[in-house]
């Protein structure tokens, strides 16, 4: 089975609703993936401290290595996931050095834990092909789409070797080749 974004914003809407609803932490975790197209190993360790400076402000930029790469990736955090993220921290009175994504048993939510309330979020509301890396698919799919098409700057996001690989990573060449076989009917 190959993993798939999600292409409808309804659908995204109704996942969030359903995961927030299941636990916050969920519905953030969600939000957080489709908003920074990080892939989940890199979000469940992240710590309050990663995102707002001693002072209670936004750092500038959440920085961090990737686990797989091993390279440093900058993010500016958007207005959106600014949003969610002040007032589930201020909800879940969350200190400095507390996980954004804690587990009870301690540490951070794992990446099986994590996988499995999101399949089961996407399985309840009929979201078909879901794996963790659909968050990450999720946001090149609707970047790619709402910059206009620039695949050099998602593939270079994504450190990705080439355009192919980014669009048969977002699923858009599946979606090419589809529209393909709309506009030839006899």
């Amino acid at each position: 089975m190959t993993v798939e974004p999600i292409r409808s914003r309804t659908k995204i809407r109704q996942m969030y609703h359903y995961l927030n609803g299941r636990d916050p932490k969920y519905g953030v975790l969600f939000k957080f993936g489709l908003n920074t197209g990080l892939r989940i190993s890199d979000i469940l360790p992240l710590k309050v401290k990663d995102i707002y400076n001693e002072n209670g402000d936004f750092r500038d930029y959440l920085i961090l290595d990737e686990q797989k790469t091993s390279k440093e990736k900058k993010i500016k955090l958007n207005t959106a996931i600014r949003k969610t993220l002040n007032a589930y921290i201020e909800q879940q009175q969350m200190k400095d050095d507390d996980y954004l994504f804690p587990s009870r048993k301690g540490g951070h939510i794992g990446r099986v834990q994590a996988y499995r309330v999101l399949k089961e979020g996407a399985e309840a509301l009929g979201i078909e092909n879901f794996g963790t890396h659909s968050l990450r698919k999720t946001w090149g799919y609707w970047t790619y789409k709402i910059s206009k098409y620039n695949i050099g700057l998602i593939m270079d996001t994504f450190n990705h070797s080439s355009q192919s690989i980014t669009l048969r990573y977002i699923g858009v060449s599946q979606d090419q080749k589809d529209e393909l076989y709309s506009l030839v009917q006899f």
